[in-house]
């Protein structure tokens, strides 16, 4: 079974657009809300989004709801950790599928460093 992983030079998770992500008031809570919100920029990517590195400019810092980690997603989605896995897999392929598409190099590329 493959292991989750942040595959570099994707950056999909850092495209926040709210329109994109109706559900947020489900799993984030009013706080982490107002931050959420507070780090959209105008294009709806993250404002500590490198576009030319592809990368997060505050990685070491970034807000919990950012990481993807067996305990902050049992925390949001109730995930157990025996389903992590799949589970972060799984919204890697809906992300990157979203924001870039199918059949392109970033989802071409996670499928074969991740699976």
């Amino acid at each position: 079974m493959p292991s989750w992983r942040c595959v570099k030079m994707c950056g999909a998770c850092c495209f926040l657009d709210p329109q994109e992500r109706e559900d947020l008031e489900d799993y984030l809570t009013s706080e982490q809300l107002s931050h959420y919100l507070s780090l959209v920029g105008s294009d709806g990517w993250c404002i500590n989004f490198d576009h030319s590195k592809r990368e997060c400019k505050i990685y070491q810092d970034r807000p919990r709801f950012c990481r993807v980690e067996p305990e902050t997603f049992w925390e949001m989605f109730e995930v157990e950790s025996d389903e992590f896995n799949q589970f972060a897999i799984d919204c890697c392929h809906e992300q990157i599928e979203s924001v870039y598409g199918p059949d392109t190099d970033e989802m071409k590329h996670y499928v074969s460093e991740v699976g």
